[in-house]
């Protein structure tokens, strides 16, 4: 593989050195938690292990649930309401954060009233609420797109006048339009929102690791929100983006993508995934988890789902916790600069690099 070109990191400097500050998150209790931290989706029902083995296994802080799920479960809701107990109830005794139920309101009719599982996130015990935002996809109009944002405004605005110990996510939306998204967020910061969440972002950054509208994006709000303000990606759980995304200024990620990649045969890497098994098997990337070790063939854990998953979700947390280390090393920009290099190398294609130096030389 060639070195990559000095002039990288110069550019990288200027990206990266102003979001070298990372705030702290808390839970209602006011326990800290170092940034920037990824939040796995947790299914209660439906994950192949329990948040216990989690924590045994892996060096996991915190996870999001989807509450709109335990709503719908009537015998799980009435637990929940009477005992406060949705730390109990996942496994997790310090951060737990939960979802409306939005993405489930794109794709129909949840027949539920933002005020109805705002007061619900906030009795069970959530640390950080969701209100119930209208997820916006980038091939809507713009005159959708506004009035997407105007309704989930005027849902925050409700939401915070309901909270009382947790934290609410004030949920950027705007579609593809950056000046709506642009507007979005200085309404929430007017609103004295605490915390903020780009919404409806998935779409653009998995395409071909194309990182120009997501990085203008978490620009964007970074410039004009407080350091101390955390600012979380919906949906962000590809290793090999997060830690460009982190030097935009974005510090708090989830996702279920160890999962839904595992169920296609997708191999996690800090320089990107693979479904390549001669990739896996040529030792240019040796990856140090406990799971890849119990495979005399390394490639064979393609075929095992469930210990894909585990290597997926180990190696998306190992990259954060590395990206921690970096920072605090001031090693970020070389950390930066290896990993272009392993993902330009194993994929070509990609728009990674290009996009990357669109936003860094802007």
């Amino acid at each position: 593989m060639e070195q990559i070109e000095p002039i990288i990191s110069n550019r990288l400097q200027k990206a990266v050195t102003q979001n070298h500050h990372m705030p702290v998150l808390k839970n209602r209790k006011g326990k800290q938690f170092p940034l920037p931290i990824f939040l796995p989706v947790y299914h209660p029902v439906e994950s192949p292990f329990s948040v216990n083995a989690w924590v045994k296994e892996f060096d996991i802080q915190g996870c999001i649930v989807n509450a709109f799920f335990l709503y719908k479960d009537r015998e799980i809701r009435k637990k929940l309401e009477k005992n406060h107990s949705l730390h109990q109830y996942v496994g997790l005794p310090d951060l737990v954060m939960t979802d409306s139920g939005a993405f489930q309101g794109f794709q129909g009719s949840l027949y539920l009233k933002n005020k109805t599982i705002v007061k619900f996130q906030e009795k069970i015990g959530s640390d950080i609420v969701s209100p119930l935002d209208l997820v916006c996809g980038p091939g809507e109009s713009r005159s959708i797109a506004k009035k997407k944002w105007d309704r989930t405004y005027i849902r925050i605005k409700e939401a915070f006048s309901l909270i009382e110990k947790a934290t609410l996510a004030g949920v950027q939306q705007g579609g593809k339009f950056h000046d709506l998204r642009q507007k979005s967020t200085e309404a929430l910061l007017r609103l004295d929102i605490q915390y903020l969440a780009l919404g409806s972002l998935v779409p653009f950054f998995n395409r071909n690791h194309n990182l120009a509208f997501v990085g203008k994006v978490i620009q964007d709000a970074r410039r004009v929100c407080s350091s101390e303000i955390p600012l979380h990606v919906y949906g962000a759980g590809d290793p090999v983006e997060l830690p460009f995304m982190i030097a935009m200024g974005a510090n708090i990620f989830d996702s279920s993508s160890y999962a839904h990649y595992a169920r296609q045969g997708w191999y996690m890497t800090p320089y990107g995934a693979t479904q390549d098994r001669e990739k896996i098997k040529s030792g240019e990337y040796i990856c140090p988890c406990p799971y890849c070790k119990g495979f005399d063939d390394i490639s064979s854990i393609i075929d095992n789902t469930k210990m894909l998953t585990c290597h997926n979700l180990w190696t998306i947390l190992k990259t954060v916790k590395d990206i921690r280390v970096a920072i605090d090393n001031n090693t970020f920009e070389q950390m930066l600069d290896q990993v272009l290099l392993h993902h330009e190398h194993w994929f070509p294609q990609s728009e990674l690099k290009q996009s990357w130096l669109s936003l860094v030389s802007s």
